[in-house]
């Protein structure tokens, strides 16, 4: 996944988009409208799991560049995907939306 991309999780009619990414995490918000916010998600292709970060008080996920922080805590090893609230990844369907002026 990169950074833009639309991704669908099994059992879920909303998709996620892409915020940040490296080949081993991706950060994906999509919109949370009732409380003017978004609900995030961290995918670890290593562990084949998606879930939020293990922070008992999260730092949050509303901007590219808290998301992009999220990502460097990661890969520090600061933080985790919870194993409290962790699920198998299962991926329903991916899309890559076009450069704009590219067909």
């Amino acid at each position: 996944m990169k950074v833009g991309d639309k991704v669908w999780f099994r059992g879920e009619k909303q998709g996620y988009t892409v915020k940040a990414a490296n080949g081993v995490f991706a950060i994906c918000t999509k919109p949370f409208n009732p409380k003017r916010t978004v609900l995030y998600t961290i995918v670890s292709y290593l562990e084949n799991a998606r879930g939020p970060e293990n922070l008992v008080f999260g730092m949050g996920a509303e901007t590219k560049e808290e998301c992009e922080e999220m990502l460097e805590r990661l890969v520090r090893g600061e933080s985790e995907v919870s194993h409290r609230h962790r699920v198998e990844l299962d991926i329903d369907r991916l899309s890559h939306p076009q450069k704009k002026g590219k067909k």
